[in-house]
């Protein structure tokens, strides 16, 4: 450890001298993850022959948003005759959530911005959850006031002092200032931007974006280039820019797609009724996150869902699809045959289990690199001491932290007592090659991890660990595929989004952006070609 690594260490845990080192004590707390242990029994192979069969139309592999979308719009649509099926012990995959006796908290994505025109699925959705009120196809419609992010939203702590809103302003020279006013008429003009066909150059979902050559030239090169040939040196703007890649695809912006950093700030417009008082930047949210979705959506098809099933084969034959599942609490494997098959699981995970893959199938689903992520939740007896400048808000972060900062679970209680409440931290390992910080993820105990949090945090919170009564670390080890330069145009994922015989992909990694919005798509897509393959009447919800 650097030396003034080792000092803010101190400093953070309250120790009187670097002579005699007095580490504070950790909390109690859990270390889970994503069904790491799980997973990897792929490697290992050697599982048990197939003691049942069971007999369904359709099958959902994989219960995150994208199978959980694709079972949505299959009862919208009146069918009910499916079973979907996930490895974890629970579904929701990056939009899971956590409970305890002060509040519910996420365990992945914890936001929704206002979803744009294009996302017609994402609003159709929202209607019946009962989040948009309305016409859901308005330009702006009207959401529930209690799922609006509640003011203040977000701060940052710049030089010792929070100041409102992520983009550097306090200390920032008029040079630097000037470059970020230039920086975001670029963006708004790339947001206004549309093609002779009129499409969106930056739509969201993204396979609605426009074909045009003159942006798609931009996922030849990466974020920091771009910046870099525009004239941008700012290192406050550039420490702006790469936050957002980090915060959104995990990535560090010298490795982010141009077109993927732009399209963060491009892709949506979306807007709320003018009585809601919700600006452009206004989000959904919830205690939990976008659990509350996982929530409602889950309870709809329980009685046809099973976890903690790990898919080992999968085959196709001229009539059906079979997939086996690894039971590992029962040790034991069944079969699943199926006419229709959705494949809402990470894309990797396809070419260790597809018998009779095509080659450039199985070459576009190992192409995808992943970005691990790790998520704590600190129970505290109290909120942490504002400290000068901006209040405490819903979404806290840190300047030149290796974190993204916290979100308080209980902001939209809006209670006026200080009580107990619960911090959402959050750190995409991105500052290292995936596998590496893959190992580090896997490799650290949640002591160490508790450590770490707790000097970072301490450098706004001196008081963080006195007030932390439980710490739990949830570890993402392939939380997102990574946008990474010719990734998401490249002719061959184009291919893969018109799925494999009886089998069709539902996961965001067909988008190469791992957004909700980009799920939501996949699922609804799938299913909607499920159902016109079984000659079910429906309603399109794209539009």
């Amino acid at each position: 450890m650097k030396r003034r690594a080792f000092l803010t260490t101190c400093a953070a845990l309250a120790v009187p001298g670097c002579g005699e080192m007095r580490v504070a004590p950790v909390p109690p707390g859990e270390l889970s993850d994503s069904g790491l242990t799980r997973g990897h029994r792929l490697r290992e192979g050697r599982f048990p022959p197939p003691t049942e069969t069971r007999r369904v139309p359709v099958l959902i592999v994989g219960g995150g948003i994208g199978g959980l979308s694709a079972a949505w719009k299959l009862e919208r649509a009146g069918y009910r005759d499916f079973a979907l099926i996930d490895m974890e012990s629970a579904v929701g995959g990056n939009a899971r959530y956590g409970e305890n006796a002060v509040s519910a908290y996420p365990l992945g994505a914890h936001y929704l911005p206002l979803p744009t025109r294009e996302a017609r699925a994402v609003r159709e959705l929202l209607a019946d959850l009962g989040a948009l009120q309305g016409d859901p196809y308005a330009a702006a419609p009207r959401y529930d006031e209690t799922m609006l992010c509640h003011a203040p939203q977000e701060r940052l702590l710049l030089r010792g002092i929070w100041q409102d809103g992520l983009l550097p302003r306090l200390g920032v020279g008029q040079a630097e200032r000037a470059q970020a006013t230039r920086f975001q008429e670029m963006m708004a003009e790339f947001r206004a931007a549309t093609d002779r066909q009129g499409r969106r150059a930056f739509a969201l979902p993204v396979a609605l974006s426009s074909p045009d050559v003159r942006w798609r030239v931009l996922d030849t090169l990466t974020m920091h280039q771009w910046l870099l040939d525009n004239n941008f040196d700012s290192a406050h703007l550039h420490w702006y820019v790469n936050y957002a890649c980090r915060d959104d695809y995990g990535t560090d912006y010298r490795a982010t797609s141009a077109w993927a950093g732009i399209h963060y700030y491009a892709c949506r417009n979306g807007q709320a009724d003018a009585g809601n008082r919700a600006g452009h930047d206004a989000v959904l949210t919830a205690p939990e996150g976008n659990g509350w979705m996982v929530k409602r959506l889950a309870a709809r098809c329980a009685d046809r869902t099973v976890t903690g099933a790990l898919a080992f084969r999968l085959a196709q034959e001229r009539r059906l699809v079979s997939a086996d599942f690894y039971l590992a609490e029962e040790n034991r494997t069944v079969r699943y045959e199926a006419e229709q098959l959705i494949w809402a699981a990470p894309l990797f995970v396809l070419p260790h289990v597809a018998v009779g893959l095509p080659a450039e199938l199985a070459a576009t689903a190992r192409a995808g690199d992943y970005a691990p992520w790790l998520v704590a939740n600190l129970s505290l007896r109290e909120p942490p001491h504002t400290g000068a400048g901006a209040p405490l808000s819903w979404d806290n972060v840190l300047y030149d932290s290796p974190a993204l900062g916290y979100v308080v679970a209980t902001h939209q209680q809006l209670r006026m007592a200080r009580g107990p409440t619960v911090l959402t931290y959050y750190q995409a390992l991105s500052a290292e090659a995936p596998t590496l910080a893959r190992a580090r993820l896997l490799n650290t105990s949640r002591e160490d991890w508790a450590r770490q949090i707790f000097a970072d945090l301490g450098r706004a919170h001196a008081e963080i660990s006195d007030l932390t009564q439980r710490l739990d670390v949830f570890r993402h080890g392939h939380a997102m595929i990574r946008p990474v330069p010719g990734l998401i145009w490249a002719a061959d994922r184009q291919r893969l989004a018109s799925g494999w015989a009886r089998v069709q992909f539902a996961h965001a990694d067909v988008s190469g952006l791992s957004l909700f919005e980009e799920a939501n798509y996949r699922g609804v897509l799938a299913a909607e070609r499920v159902l016109t393959q079984l000659d079910v009447r429906f309603a399109s919800s794209l539009g």
